[in-house]
This record gives structure tokens, sequence and C-alpha cells, in this order.
């Protein structure tokens, strides 16, 4: 791979390019009064990896939980009815800045809430200019900034991707519920072009039934499983990674947190680097920049990423030029195997 670095990472190897590069401000200086920060996220515990990411950049970035910085964690546990009360509850603690993780529910109800607390959203489908949520990308006014990127456009690189790695594969099996039906219908228009035949395994109710799902697909539809985003999903992917080796299917997801559970690929974005960017901005506004004069950034850095101890467990030999592929403007390959 042209300009690799390599690192180790929780047990995989990755070989991967340089990540674009968001500026940070100096180092937080020690505060007589504690930065208050309220993290909004329908699906996410204090031991998630990205909420332990963000705990980690802040570090970085000189704030110290319990000395300058108090944390206000609010997770939903899928409960999206629950938005109202939870953002009332944040703005009780007095928090000075709220971050919302995910779902587009998340800063939309956010901002019903409050229209002076900033918000730092990392909006991981939709376009918030699109969907009217600020009026300009460079100076977005009001109290929201953050980041954003379309799960659309890497669903169909998804599907690429997954081709372009196993291209025996001719048909396949997507998971698909009412988070993940936009990108489902991204990948049914770019089937034909990518050579690959697929049928929906829709979800309705949570639980969701993986075996009856998937049951339910053609026979020759049961030899490859894609796993778009969706909180759900993300929330279930330990159990989708046992479904996925139980039946020996390699599958394709959206995120690395699938990958580390055991799914064969994922592609998405990079945690560190994007939380480094999230992190940026709670500096940046601390220290009294608003965030109407913090333009809103659109991710172009992904990553893709192989375990290859279930590549090994499958049998599935991914070529040599898939794994060095050379790194462009818009992604970084990573391949990645567990120890």
């Amino acid at each position: 791979m042209g300009g690799g670095a390599i690192m180790q990472r929780r047990g995989f190897l990755t070989l991967a390019g340089g990540a674009l590069a968001w500026p940070f401000a100096a180092h937080a200086q020690q505060a007589s009064a504690k930065l208050r920060i309220g993290v909004l996220s329908l699906f996410s515990l204090r031991t998630a990896a990205a909420i332990t990411e963000l705990e980690r950049q802040m570090r970085a970035l000189g704030y110290h939980d319990g000395q300058n910085l108090a944390w206000e964690f609010m997770h939903l546990n899928g409960q999206s009815d629950r938005y109202h009360y939870t953002l009332q509850e944040l703005i009780r603690r007095k928090v000075d800045l709220i971050i919302t993780y995910g779902p587009e529910i998340g800063l939309k109800w956010s901002l019903k809430e409050t229209t002076s607390i900033p918000i730092v959203m990392y909006a991981n489908d939709y376009d918030p200019l699109a969907r009217g949520y600020v009026a300009n990308l460079q100076r977005p006014a009001g109290n929201v900034t953050g980041l954003y990127f379309r799960q659309t456009e890497l669903a169909v690189r998804r599907l690429q991707l997954f081709r372009q790695a196993l291209p025996s594969i001719r048909a396949a099996t997507v998971f698909v519920d009412e988070s993940s039906i936009e990108q489902w219908e991204a990948m049914k228009e770019a089937q034909t072009a990518n050579g690959i035949d697929l049928w929906p395994a829709v979800f309705y109710d949570d639980p969701y039934d993986y075996e009856d799902a998937f049951a339910q697909a053609p026979p020759d539809h049961r030899h490859a499983l894609i796993v778009p985003m969706s909180p759900f999903f993300l929330s279930d992917r330990k159990e989708i990674a046992e479904f996925t080796l139980r039946n020996r299917l390699p599958a394709m997801s959206a995120a690395w947190e699938f990958a580390d559970a055991g799914l064969l690929f994922s592609y998405g974005p990079d945690l560190a680097g994007l939380t480094r960017r999230v992190c940026a901005y709670v500096d940046r506004i601390a220290r009294g920049t608003k965030p109407q004069d913090l333009p809103i950034e659109k991710l172009s850095n992904f990553e893709i990423v192989v375990n290859l101890r279930t590549a090994e467990s499958l049998g599935v030999i991914i070529p040599q030029s898939f794994q060095q592929r050379d790194d462009d403007t818009i992604e970084r390959t990573t391949t990645a195997g567990t120890s």
C-alpha cells in the first residue's frame, strides 16, 4: 500500500494511509469551572467504543473527568420516544454543550428542546443542509455544527467492495429495517451494475429474529450477507457475528465495530479520526467560538476492515490485489486480522 503506516489496534493489524487532518485547537488549560458535556445516543453505553474514544481524545486535549470536565451520558436503549424527556433532563443538568450521535432524530429533538445550548452533531445517515437543519454548511447559523456523511453513498460503495473482494458471489441477502431502508434502496438500484442479485430480509419488530428472516431468503441468496448501518444492527452486532460464523457467511457491514465482533468485512468511518474531529469542535466551542462560526464538515475519510481470523475460519481467500489497494482521496484501505 502506497505511503501506508502500520499500527496495532485491539489485536487488529492495520495498514493505513494518514487520515485527513482537522486542525486542533491548542490543548485545553485547566479551567476553574467544569465543562459539562451531554452525550446523546440512541444506542450507546459508557463502555461503547465511540464513548471510550471520545473520553480518550478529550483527555488528549487536556480535559479530565472530575477536574475540568463532567460528562452526562444519556443513552435511550433504542426507545426513540424518550428523546423529549432525555433532552429535558440534559437541560435540567445544565450542560454547556450537547454531542448527538447517529440518526437524524437525535438532532431533530435536540433542536426542538434548545436553540441556545451548542450542539455538535455526528450525523451518520442524513445531510443537515438538505434536511433544512442549517442554511449554510460554511456558516451554519444557529446553535449546531459538526460532522456528517451519507450512508446511502457508503452503501453502494460497500456493494462494490464486496464484489471486488469476493468476485464469485452473485447473490446476497441484505438485512433491512426502518433505519436502513434508504441504504437498501440505494443498493437495490446499484445491484445490476455491480453484477449481484440482492434479496431484502426485512425486520419490523424488536427484538429481531435473524435466523428466521434469513431462512426466508431464496436458496441462492443464503451464501452471503450485507448488513447496513442501523442502531439496532449495531447494538446486535455480536449476535449477528455469531449468526454469520454459525452459518459460515461472508458478510459486509457498515462499521468497524461489526468486523471487531467477527463479521468478515466492514466499510465506514475511521472511529478515532471522526472522534478527533468531534473533540476539536467541542474544544473550540469551549474556548468561546460560536457554533455558527464553525463550518460543518462532510466526512470523507473511510476505512475498509477485513477480519482475517474470520476469513480463515470461513476458508475465504482475500485477493492480494484487494488487500494492497492504494489509498485515494476519499478512503483509506485497512487490512485487519485478529491474533
